[in-house]
């Protein structure tokens, strides 16, 4: 089985991932999935309802999101399974605010025991460290905030919706004053970064 990344957004299959989908004989995958991919897939695709991918064939070209090693379905490859990396979020975040990777702490929400991950994010916060998050419906931007104001610590905060899209909105804010979401397709950066002059952040 192969695990393929197809990318956070539209156009960003790496030449790798595209050979392995348009030689796939079958292909799994999430909707947005299949759907970022679709210009590459030449054979039958059907959306995923079992992700754990143990009943799917081992000959199987499977699609994650972004890149699947990032809160992605790399983490159920088994031996013997190959995973293809993609261009994620993660990426795509840093490279519009110029933050290298190896300054952040990568925490991700989505689907995690949330009191664990408020643990973790305020000792990577003390311990000097900017942090990419990936949120979760019971913790995103908002619980975020409430919960570093709460503990006296402020920071700037980034809110990335729909990266790559066409819609691609980036929003600024603070501990005090944080950003608005207005999507369920969002990552958060929390930062001391000063505003970068190319970044296009919109009035509303």
């Amino acid at each position: 089985m192969k695990i393929v990344g197809v990318g956070a957004g539209p156009n960003l299959l790496t030449p790798e991932a595209a050979s392995a989908i348009e030689g796939a004989g079958i292909i799994f995958g999430s909707r947005r999935a299949i759907e970022l991919a679709k210009e590459h897939i030449k054979c039958e695709a059907h959306e995923l309802k079992d992700y754990t991918l143990n009943s799917l064939p081992q000959d199987a070209i499977v699609l994650s999101t972004g890149d699947p090693m990032l809160s992605g379905l790399g983490k159920f490859a088994k031996t013997g399974d190959v995973v293809i990396p993609g261009i994620s979020s993660l990426q795509l975040a840093c490279s519009h605010l110029r933050v290298d990777v190896d300054a952040l702490a990568v925490i991700t929400a989505h689907s995690r025991d949330v009191e664990a991950v408020k643990s973790r994010l305020i000792k990577e916060l003390k311990g000097g460290k900017n942090i990419f998050l990936l949120p979760d419906a019971k913790f995103g931007v908002d619980e975020m905030a409430a919960l570093l104001k709460q503990r006296g610590i402020s920071r700037r905060i980034w809110v990335f919706e729909k990266l790559a899209y066409p819609d691609e909105r980036i929003s600024e804010g603070t501990t005090e004053r944080p950003p608005v979401a207005k999507s369920g397709l969002y990552c958060i950066m929390i930062t001391d970064v000063p505003y970068p002059c190319h970044v296009k952040v919109p009035d509303s």
